[in-house]
């Protein structure tokens, strides 16, 4: 096949694009002769706004490009302009991310690693799930040109692959929430003192008298009698009404749909107010009370917030941790740590909600509080080691089989062969049933539907780490062993521990030929 001498990168269905150009141009001038003929008008200005706004993102999107040659990449926006010769690049990559718009949930980017260690990525191509033909030709066409201009490009037929859960990319969205709900956590507690004084005022807060100045009336109870008119009962996420004769104290009242459902029209009730708000309402069928927030309220919120930021915590602590990882490999799951926070959260919301203001001012706390704390740490020691990354257990290590246990009877482990394989056609299988019987691919924990596993035709050739290329499906912490089936590569995934007992079962094949 010759090689291309020059590659230009733009999108594709220009002519639809170009239709939605002269809609959007057409429907804004359109709405600026209705505005100028006559007058503003909200709605002809907001359509106005969208069509010039549906204009100007469609001649972005005709206006970028991306062009290379023998002299270099060219990257070019209606906003901006970069380009690099082939000598400063040192490779391409495949940028995963979530594209909820699209069919296939992710939109594919090339991703530019230079020299240096910067990273850009280029705004064409862009691939989405089906249909990634286009795409896939464009890389092609690229690294062929960066493999014949540039200066020691290595030779490998593998694109490393960056999703969101690569040792590459930098957690800047778990950056973000963190940092916010921390801030939302601090707020909460700000409130707490003030919380809990309203709390104390309408604990002790008594009816008003006739003595009682004007001025402190607000801070006593006061009462009137009303007669409900109708009321309007309305679901859950709507607001009821109780609406009140004559308009008497006033036209209606918001309250739940359980009070709306209680009282009838006709009912005469009476009206308990405190700082102006009414807090009862009380009948002799149905009384209401108005919920006044408690200090233990606010204390809970900012504990579940600040319990909250230790999830995207825990995502920038595992990539700051694994830093040194290659950039295309899964870091391990935060779960761990998310159990660790749900621990935390059984002890320490209770102790916020009944003690908010003294936590530690009896010995029943204070042993509450030090119990809850050791048990924290400890939830947290075990998903450090949890999340320890462990190298691969390479087949050809002496002792590494003989150290795994026999297996007793027959066993159905956990793992997968991620190829299409006349084996494991269409990715069925899940399991993988060793014992009684030769190894076979199963679509479950049985012996149904079992296609055997040809042991003759595979050869392991190493085992790795998960990399973004291996899909979404494989979990973190499981280890993939790159196998030879026949000429063909072929990969299986699989718990360290089970891949090491699969590959034991290959007996001489789980050794690459001298």
């Amino acid at each position: 096949m010759t090689e291309p001498r020059e590659v230009t990168c733009r999108s594709g269905a220009r002519r639809a694009l170009w239709s939605c150009v002269a809609i959007g141009a057409a429907g804004a001038g359109a709405a600026g002769v209705w505005t100028a003929y006559r007058g503003p008008d909200p709605l002809p200005l907001s359509c106005g706004a969208a069509f010039a706004l549906l204009a100007v993102i469609t001649l972005h999107v005709l206006g970028t490009r991306v062009d290379a040659d023998a002299h270099g990449l060219r990257s070019r926006t209606p906003l901006r302009r970069w380009s690099a010769p082939w000598g400063e690049i040192a490779e391409f990559r495949i940028r995963l991310r979530h594209a909820h718009g699209s069919r296939g949930g992710q939109s594919r980017h090339i991703s530019v690693l230079l020299c240096d260690g910067r990273r850009r990525t280029l705004p064409r191509p862009v691939g989405h799930v089906p249909g990634l033909a286009r795409f896939d030709d464009e890389l092609t066409a690229l690294r062929a040109l960066h493999q014949r201009y540039g200066t020691d490009v290595p030779e490998s037929s593998r694109v490393p692959v960056i999703t969101d859960h690569s040792a590459g990319r930098f957690p800047l969205g778990a950056l973000a929430w963190c940092v916010a709900l921390l801030v939302c956590a601090g707020v909460a507690a700000a409130f707490v003192p003030a919380a809990a004084a309203n709390q104390r005022a309408w604990e002790t807060a008594g009816p008003c008298t006739a003595a009682t100045p004007a001025a402190e009336r607000r801070a006593c109870l006061t009462g009137t009698t009303a007669v409900i008119a109708r009321t309007d009962p309305n679901t859950p996420r709507k607001t009821s009404w109780v609406y009140f004769a004559g308009s008497r104290p006033f036209e209606r009242l918001a309250v739940p749909v359980e009070a709306a459902d209680g009282f009838r029209a006709g009912d005469r009730v009476r009206l308990t107010f405190w700082r102006g708000e009414v807090r009862t309402i009380s009948g002799t069928r149905c009384v209401w009370h108005d919920h006044v927030g408690t200090a233990g309220d606010v204390a809970a919120v900012a504990s579940l917030a600040a319990l909250a930021a230790g999830h995207p915590a825990a995502l920038l602590l595992l990539a700051l941790r694994n830093r040194r990882l290659p950039d295309d490999e899964v870091l391990p799951s935060a779960l761990p740590f998310a159990f660790a926070l749900a621990g935390t959260a059984a002890w320490l919301v209770p102790l916020c909600y009944l003690h908010p203001t003294t936590p530690f001012a009896s010995a029943a706390t204070i042993g509450w509080a030090t119990a809850g704390t050791l048990g924290t740490l400890a939830l947290l020691a075990r998903a450090w080691r949890a999340t320890t990354v462990r190298p691969p257990r390479q087949p050809e290590v002496p002792g590494a089989e003989t150290d795994l246990p026999d297996p007793s009877g027959e066993v159905f482990l956990r793992a997968r062969f991620l190829d299409h394989t006349d084996y494991n056609p269409h990715g069925f299988g899940t399991h993988i049933a060793l014992g009684d019987g030769p190894p076979a691919v199963t679509p479950g924990p049985g012996r149904f539907a079992a296609r055997r596993i040809p042991l003759e035709r595979l050869t392991v050739r190493t085992v790795r780490r998960v990399r973004g290329g291996d899909g979404d499906t494989v979990p973190g912490d499981w280890h993939i062993a790159e196998l030879d089936d026949g000429g063909r590569p072929v990969r299986l995934a699989a718990a360290p521990d089970d891949l090491a007992r699969v590959l034991r079962e290959l007996g001489p094949a789980a050794r690459e030929p001298s």
